[in-house]
């Protein structure tokens, strides 16, 4: 119970960072004031301010505070600021750098997949695919095969780094594929795309596979640019339609 109340007002005050509740240079309320907002001891708050202050949100010193430390200095890779900043509105510059960080990083990593993968992962990447071609029918849920998918990808690539990254992807792709998801009519493509990448990989063609999920990505940047440009209403995601609560 004390592990998740210090969770609950790590996220809340989180978030509320991220959103722009409490810009950089703010002072977070005292601890008497968060003490009584969230009915939590202080030691739970400062246990979460700790938290907060990893990930490079605040920095805390006696006398003078919480204070919020600028968006430069914040780890943008962890992914629970990722889920923080996708409750901004307006959210699809912020998707659109996303997408720019996995076209540097996916290619590659599908590249060493076709080196590296082992039969078990290639197994992996099969089964996504599947439920991929699945959800087409109205089974399998699409959302789930495609991150999977590609989270097997940075495991086969056998780079421990980008492997690390697979939950900074996860909770991005949440929010990205709800852009960059097709029309009914063009998911069966959608889906022999991904395909494609995967017979690459299991061909061991490096190139080939690189290639492919170059594609892949920069068809994806492509829906999120025309999207930005309409400034469609359907662009702006509620965090209720991608399954992140949100911190009471």
């Amino acid at each position: 119970m004390h592990s998740s109340l210090t969770d609950r007002v790590a996220a809340s005050l989180g978030q509320a960072i991220a959103v722009g509740e409490y810009p950089p240079g703010a002072t977070l309320p005292t601890e008497t004031e968060l003490a009584e907002l969230f009915g939590a001891s202080r030691t739970v708050l400062r246990e979460a301010v700790k938290m907060l202050t990893a990930k490079g949100l605040v920095d805390a010193r006696p006398r003078r505070g919480t204070v919020v430390k600028p968006e430069t200095e914040w780890n943008l890779a962890d992914p629970d600021i990722l889920s923080w900043l996708l409750h901004r509105r307006g959210v699809l510059p912020l998707i659109q750098e996303f997408a720019e960080v996995r076209l540097a990083i996916e290619p590659a990593a599908a590249a060493l997949a076709a080196q590296n993968a082992k039969p078990a992962e290639i197994a992996e990447m099969k089964d996504a695919i599947d439920r991929m071609r699945e959800s087409v029918l109205g089974g399998a849920d699409p959302l789930v095969a495609d991150i999977d998918f590609h989270v097997a990808i940075l495991k086969g690539s056998g780079n421990r780094f980008f492997w690390s990254l697979r939950f900074m992807i996860s909770v991005a792709l949440r929010f990205s594929i709800r852009v960059t998801d097709p029309p009914q009519k063009d998911k069966h493509g959608n889906v022999e795309d991904h395909n494609q990448v995967l017979e690459a990989i299991e061909a061991g063609d490096k190139a080939l596979a690189e290639t492919r999920m170059r594609e892949l990505l920069t068809e994806a940047k492509v829906l999120l640019s025309e999207a930005q440009n309409r400034n469609d209403a359907a662009a702006e995601i509620a965090p209720s339609d991608v399954g992140f609560p949100v911190p009471k």
